[in-house]
């Protein structure tokens, strides 16, 4: 059975999924991927009901056709993972499914749409416009596609965006039977509101980005329903769990990156308001990449970024005074391989988050890459201490098309 919400987005996105029909196939182009996906955890399960291995299978089609000459496109990205393990991981979502026209210095976008803001590694502060698809991945990385109408004008002065979302997205959690879950289950069938219009409410930002020399400058402004949920404890037939309760928040943030010669000095800040507690937070630091190591054409790149929030052990992140220290291999060969690794350790407990990304293409069809998370080494007022069993590996292999 379709839920409401669920429903709800596929009415909105009725007309551009009719608009897309009436194009013939041979008129536009598929790509895409195929993959298969297993991860080995290292230890026990804390929790009942959870596998010491799991496996999944996702598809992530896209195809887009240009019109006008390409003044216009019209995109589709389906998603669909299956998880053998858990059922709130098996889940489909709409990565995008818009219309783009362009009209001189203005360029409108309408449907589900993906779109970045940030430049640091360990974090993205600013990048509050799509919701985190939290099940594919605990670093944040995968976002679900946010219905919107998007505005940019590109002067030489700097490109103005504005954006009117008029549906929320909500966070997905791992399910009863899914690792890298908290110790209460998350209730996503009952989240609550600040707003009385709930996932209805229409949100708004805008943002400024330029260049100036060697700086690339962002300064934006949102305001709706925060994307990142407080998390309540309920009582649910005898039983404790948590449900998401989303805010209405007004945060304002600026994102700088500066490229001297081999240096990239990033910053990312937010100032937020809301009903209970304003913060300020900011992540910030470099990386320094030499080029060519021992005359080879590969690349080494260090980073170091630090993490601040003043809400200190109030924070509903776990990086509110953590420093973050990284490495990235990148070997330019034809195999596209890279390595990427690094550990987040907090200044005042010295727990630890460690994690290894590696990833290299076989032949012109096929990509296998390799991740690895350390979440052991956790102090009991961590906010990821309930995560303590779930170091694990995973092996992806993936198939483009």
């Amino acid at each position: 059975m379709i839920s409401d919400k669920h429903l709800k987005i596929k009415l909105l996105l009725l007309p551009l999924a009719s608009l897309l029909s009436c194009f013939a196939i041979a008129q536009g182009e598929w790509s895409g991927s195929v993959s298969f996906d297993t991860r080995v955890f290292s230890s026990d399960a804390l929790y009942e009901n959870q596998d010491d291995q799991n496996f999944s299978v996702a598809i992530e089609p896209e195809f887009y056709v240009d019109l006008k000459e390409g003044d216009q496109r019209v995109v589709f990205s389906p998603f669909f993972r299956y998880e053998v393990n858990d059922d709130e991981r098996t889940h489909a979502d709409l990565r995008e499914l818009y219309w783009r026209g362009t009209f001189g210095d203005l360029e409108i976008k309408a449907g589900a749409v993906k779109v970045f803001w940030g430049v640091t590694e360990s974090q993205h502060l600013v990048d509050v416009i799509n919701q985190t698809d939290l099940v594919e991945n605990i670093d944040a990385e995968d976002k679900l596609g946010q219905p919107m109408i998007n505005l940019s004008w590109v002067k030489n002065w700097g490109t103005v965006e504005l954006f009117v979302l008029p549906y929320f997205r909500e966070r997905t959690f791992a399910g009863e039977d899914g690792r890298l879950r908290s110790r209460f289950v998350v209730d996503t069938d009952h989240p609550l509101y600040e707003s009385g219009a709930e996932e209805n409410h229409t949100d708004f930002a805008v943002r400024w980005s330029h260049w100036i020399g060697d700086w690339d400058i962002g300064i934006a402004h949102f305001t709706g329903t925060s994307r990142e949920p407080l998390l309540i404890p309920a009582l649910d037939n005898g039983g404790v769990v948590l449900l998401p309760y989303y805010q209405q928040i007004d945060q304002t943030s600026l994102d700088l990156q500066a490229t001297k010669g081999d240096w990239l000095w990033k910053l990312e800040a937010i100032y937020n308001q809301n009903d209970r507690e304003d913060y300020i937070a900011f992540v910030g630091g470099f990386e320094y990449t030499i080029v060519g190591v021992n005359d080879s054409t590969s690349d080494l790149g260090f980073l170091v970024e630090y993490h601040y929030d003043d809400r200190d052990e109030n924070a509903t992140t776990a990086f509110e005074n953590d420093i973050f220290i990284g490495a990235r291999w990148v070997l330019n060969d034809v195999q596209s391989t890279e390595l990427l690794a690094g550990a987040i350790v907090d200044a005042d407990s010295q727990a630890s988050f460690a994690s290894i990304e590696a990833n290299r293409r076989l032949g012109q069809s096929w990509k296998v890459s390799l991740e690895a998370r350390v979440l052991s080494s956790m102090d009991k007022q961590e906010l990821l201490y309930d995560l303590r069993g779930d170091d694990y590996i995973e092996l992806q292999i993936a198939r483009y098309f």
